[in-house]
C-alpha cells in the first residue's frame, strides 16, 4: 500500500547563482529558461531557489519564462487587455481573490481541454476546418470573380485569333458577371 508522499515525487531543485546560470541538482547540469519551459510542459514540477540566499525564486522564474514565451513571435498568450486588468488588480482589495479565480480558470481549462478539441475538431470537420474552410472557398470564389470583373481577361478569357474581343462582348460579359454577383449578394442578403 503506497501512500500519498510516495506517489507525489518531490520537485526537482534548481539553484540560480549570482551570474543568473540556473543549476539543475537532479541532472547536476546548467539549464536554461527553455530548458525548465520545457520541463514545465513535460508536467515536471520544480522549485527555485537563489543559490546565495536560500529564497524560494520560483514565481519570479516562472514570470520571466512567460516574459520570454510571450516575446516570442507567434506565441503570446496574454491579451492586452488581460494584462492590463490583471495590473489594475495589484494593491486592490481583490487582489487576494485574483489568484485563486485565475488557478481555477486555468485548472477547469486543463480539465476541459481534450472535450473542448473533440468539440472543435466535430465544429470544424476532421482534418480540416469543415464550414470555416468553406465559407473561406466561397469568399475567394467571390473575390475572383469580382476581380474579374475589373480584368475580364485574367481568367482564359484572353481573345484569341479565332474569338477576338470586342466591346460589346466584353460589355456582355461584365453584365452578365454583375448580374451573378447581385445573385449572390440578394441570397447572402436574405440569410442575415
Amino acid at each position: 500500500m503506497s501512500t500519498m508522499a510516495e506517489e507525489k515525487k518531490e520537485p526537482i531543485t534548481i539553484k540560480k547563482y549570482a551570474n543568473r546560470r540556473l543549476y539543475n541538482t537532479g541532472t547536476s547540469a546548467y539549464v536554461t529558461l527553455e530548458d525548465l519551459a520545457a520541463m514545465v510542459k513535460a508536467g515536471e514540477d520544480f522549485v527555485v531557489y537563489d543559490a546565495k540566499t536560500g529564497e524560494d525564486i520560483t514565481r519570479s522564474v516562472l514570470a520571466q519564462i512567460i516574459f520570454e514565451q510571450e516575446n516570442k513571435e507567434g506565441q503570446s498568450l496574454l491579451p492586452i487587455t488581460f494584462l492590463r486588468q490583471l495590473i489594475r488588480y495589484y494593491g486592490d482589495s481583490m487582489q487576494m481573490l485574483v489568484p485563486r479565480f485565475l488557478e481555477a480558470s486555468i485548472e477547469s481549462l486543463s480539465k476541459e481541454q481534450d472535450k473542448f478539441r473533440e468539440q472543435m475538431a466535430q465544429a470544424f470537420g476532421v482534418g480540416g476546418f469543415g464550414p470555416l474552410e468553406d465559407q473561406v472557398r466561397r469568399n475567394m470564389e467571390m473575390f475572383e470573380k469580382t476581380f474579374a470583373m475589373f480584368a475580364p481577361f485574367a481568367r482564359g478569357q484572353r481573345p484569341t485569333p479565332d474569338k477576338p474581343a470586342t466591346p460589346a462582348s466584353e460589355m456582355d460579359e461584365l453584365k452578365r458577371q454583375l448580374a451573378e454577383m447581385q445573385k449572390r449578394l440578394d441570397r447572402l442578403g436574405g440569410k442575415e
